[in-house]
């Protein structure tokens, strides 16, 4: 059930959140899934045909059904970073961070300065378009949402110095391209696949962040939930 709260203070207060990806340019569609329910989506630029231009359009449907927004930028580049941000968008996911200094350039992409490398400009809509300055640096640094995916065998083999870096939110998941690195493409429920993710979310547990996980379907879910997922992309 959603809330006044935002995503980031219900993650952090040990709460679940449910969302999908979205990579089809039609408003009402994600409308219609605010209406149902779902808590936030991920407007998905690494696959699929979305723009900058049509996320600034779908983040005004996102805003209008009530929900949060996080985009998937094609590629952990603070460039991408600053575009998703200043049009709206909530937080980023950052695909492929395979290693701390890939961890720390997301959350630098994401961040004003001191915390980051985030360029600054009031004239866009995350600034009100000049009208929203006062406080904007300090506000976007407490409230925008960072999220890593660890989609590899390298960034499982990595992923006890990417919990470490400050300013990340969620570690998510991605159950398909673990599958392909290990061997077996597709086959997200595989064994070796399920004990690589059950060994991250342990990690990600003892480090206090959160857990992501995308899900095919209700039954993988409730597993990811079981595991200790709580950022959910259904």
């Amino acid at each position: 059930m959603k809330t006044d709260r935002s995503l980031k203070e219900r993650l952090a207060a040990g709460e679940a959140v449910f969302g999908t990806l979205v990579n089809t340019p039609a408003g009402g569609l994600i409308e219609i899934m605010g209406h149902a329910g779902l808590d936030f989506v991920v407007l998905d630029t690494e696959h699929g045909p979305l723009s900058i231009e049509t996320c600034e359009d779908l983040l005004r449907s996102v805003s209008s059904a009530g929900m949060s927004s996080i985009i998937r930028i094609l590629a952990n580049e603070p460039t991408l970073a600053q575009r998703a941000l200043d049009i709206g968008a909530g937080g980023i996911q950052v695909p492929q961070v395979q290693s701390r200094s890939d961890a720390q350039l997301a959350v630098q992409g994401a961040k004003y300065a001191p915390l980051g490398l985030r360029g600054l400009s009031p004239f866009v809509r995350a600034g009100q378009y000049g009208a929203g300055l006062v406080g904007m640096t300090e506000r976007a640094n407490q409230e925008t949402m960072v999220v890593a995916h660890i989609e590899g065998h390298s960034a499982v083999k990595a992923v006890d110095e990417i919990l470490v870096v400050e300013g990340l939110d969620v570690i998510f998941l991605g159950p398909f391209d673990l599958s392909l690195s290990l061997g077996v493409p597709g086959q997200v429920e595989h064994p070796r696949v399920m004990e690589m993710m059950r060994s991250v979310a342990e990690k990600t547990r003892s480090a206090g962040k959160a857990l992501g996980a995308f899900a095919k379907d209700v039954q993988g879910a409730k597993k990811l939930m079981d595991l200790g997922a709580r950022y959910l992309v259904y």
